[in-house]
C-alpha cells in the first residue's frame, strides 16, 4: 500500500471551491472540474517518485493474475472526484465493440489522437457510476416519449416546436425517437426559431409546479450558459434526475447524459472515448453518436448501497471493469476491505483511516488516497471518517 496522488483537472464547468475543500488545497480562482485517480495515460496518478501507469508498466503483477487475464497489463478503472458548477456536454460512451471499431478506422484515416476531431482516444468502452457527496443534478436517459409530448403540449410552444416533435406522437418507438433526435441536434438557422420558441414559453412556466416547472426550468437553466443552442431541445427528451448524497447513478454504455451540477465520486472503465450530442464547444458527431446511443426510454435507477459487511458498503452494477465500495469508519470497529489480489484505489472524503495489511500501514486523511496492489490483500481500516475504494468488478 502507498500513497496516490492524484492529478487536477480544469474545464470550464468546473466549481471553484468544492474540489479544493474536499482536498484541503488552496482555490487559485480557475473552475476545477475534476480530480483524476487512476493510470489513465491522458492524466496518471503519482506513485512514490513514478506515475502510476510507469509503475504498473514495470511490475504488471501489481495487477493480480485474474485482473491481467481479463484486460491485460492495464489498470481497468479510472476514479475521479467530479464537480459540476454547470451542464456538461450531452454525451454517450461506446461499447468495447463500438471502441474497437471506432479506434480502428480513426487510426486508419489517419486522424490524431491528440486532434479536436478525434471521437474514439482508445479502444476501452466506458460505463461508469456516480456516487453522489451533495444534492446532484443530471439529465440521464430518455423519457418516455408519450409523457415528452404531453409536457412539450403544455408548454404550448407553438406549431414549429409541435412539427419538430410530431413524430412522437403520430408514430411513438424508438425509431421515432431516434428521428426527432436526429432533427433537434441537426437544426439549421430557419429551423432554430423552435428552440427560441420553446424558451420563451418556458419564461412563462418557470414558476410551475411539477413536472411542468421542472420542464421550463431545466430549459433556461441550459439556456444561461448554452444560448440557444439545439442541445437544449435534446435535452428536454430526457429524464432529470436528482441524486441525494450517497445515492448512486450507473450508466451504461449508450446511455444518453448530461450532469448538471453538483459533486460525486465518478468511477468508470479506464476511457476517454466521449460521443458529444450539444451542449459544448468541442466537437460534435452527431452521426457517429445515434449508432452508438440506446433509444429505449424509462426512468434510470437510482442505486443505494448494500451493506455487505459491517461498515462496508457496495454499490451493485454489471460493469465488468469496476465496483465501488463506500467505507465507513467508526472508533472501535474494524472495517475489512474486500479481499481480493487485485488492485485498487482508495479516496478518504471524510475524517481519518489507517489502512492495515500483515506488509504495511498508511494513515489517510480527507483528501488523501492510496494505491493497493494485487499484494495487499487482507487490508482493513480503523479510524473515524468515509472513503470510497474502487476495483475491478471481477468476483
Amino acid at each position: 500500500m502507498e500513497q496516490l496522488q492524484g492529478t487536477m483537472i480544469h474545464y470550464p464547468w468546473g466549481t471553484f471551491e468544492a474540489i479544493h475543500s474536499l482536498l484541503g488545497t488552496q482555490p487559485d480562482g480557475r473552475p476545477l472540474a475534476e480530480f483524476w485517480l487512476g493510470a489513465h495515460p491522458l492524466a496518471p496518478s503519482a506513485l512514490d517518485g513514478t506515475t502510476l501507469d510507469a509503475a504498473i508498466a514495470q511490475h504488471p503483477t501489481l495487477l493480480g493474475d485474474q485482473s491481467l487475464a481479463a484486460f491485460g497489463p492495464h489498470l481497468p478503472f479510472l476514479m475521479k472526484v467530479l464537480s459540476a458548477r454547470h451542464a456538461l456536454s450531452l454525451q454517450a460512451h461506446p461499447n468495447r465493440e463500438q471502441a474497437q471499431a471506432g479506434f480502428a478506422a480513426e487510426e486508419a484515416a489517419g486522424i490524431p489522437r491528440d486532434s479536436p476531431q478525434r471521437t474514439y482516444k482508445d479502444t476501452w468502452p466506458k460505463p461508469e457510476i456516480l456516487v453522489a457527496l451533495d444534492e446532484f443534478h443530471t439529465l440521464a436517459g430518455f423519457r418516455e416519449p408519450a409523457e415528452t409530448t404531453r409536457l412539450f403540449s403544455e408548454l404550448s410552444a407553438g406549431p414549429d416546436v409541435e412539427r419538430l416533435i410530431a413524430p412522437l406522437h403520430s408514430r411513438g418507438g424508438e425509431a421515432a425517437l431516434q428521428e426527432v433526435f436526429l432533427q433537434v441536434l441537426s437544426l439549421d438557422d430557419e429551423r432554430r426559431q423552435a428552440v427560441d420558441a420553446v424558451l420563451a414559453a418556458a419564461v412563462d412556466h418557470r414558476e410551475a409546479d411539477g413536472e411542468l416547472g421542472e420542464f421550463a426550468r431545466t430549459a433556461l437553466e441550459l439556456d444561461d450558459v448554452f444560448p440557444g443552442d439545439p442541445g437544449i431541445m435534446a435535452a428536454l427528451l430526457m429524464n432529470r434526475v436528482v441524486l441525494e448524497p450517497g445515492q448512486a447513478l450507473y450508466v451504461p454504455a449508450g446511455r444518453m447524459h448530461a450532469h448538471l451540477r453538483g459533486t460525486g465520486i465518478e468511477v468508470m472503465a479506464s476511457s476517454d472515448n466521449v460521443l458529444r450530442g450539444g451542449l459544448t464547444s468541442k466537437h460534435i458527431a452527431v452521426d457517429e453518436l445515434v449508432t452508438v446511443v440506446d433509444f429505449s426510454w424509462g426512468r434510470p435507477t437510482i442505486r443505494t448501497p448494500e451493506e455487505t459487511s459491517p461498515g462496508l458498503w457496495t454499490y451493485h452494477t454489471p460493469a465488468l471493469e469496476f465496483e465501488v465500495n463506500r467505507i465507513e469508519a467508526t472508533p472501535g470497529r474494524e472495517v475489512a476491505l474486500p479481499q481480493r489480489a487485485q488492485a485498487r484505489i482508495i479516496f478518504v472524503t471524510r475524517g481519518s483511516l489507517t489502512l492495515r495489511c500483515p506488509q504495511s500501514v498508511v494513515d489517510l486523511h480527507q483528501g488523501d488516497s492510496a494505491f493497493l496492489s494485487a499484494e495487499d490483500v487482507e487490508v482493513s481500516a480503523r479510524g473515524d471518517g468515509q472513503a470510497f475504494l474502487a476495483s475491478p468488478g471481477l468476483s
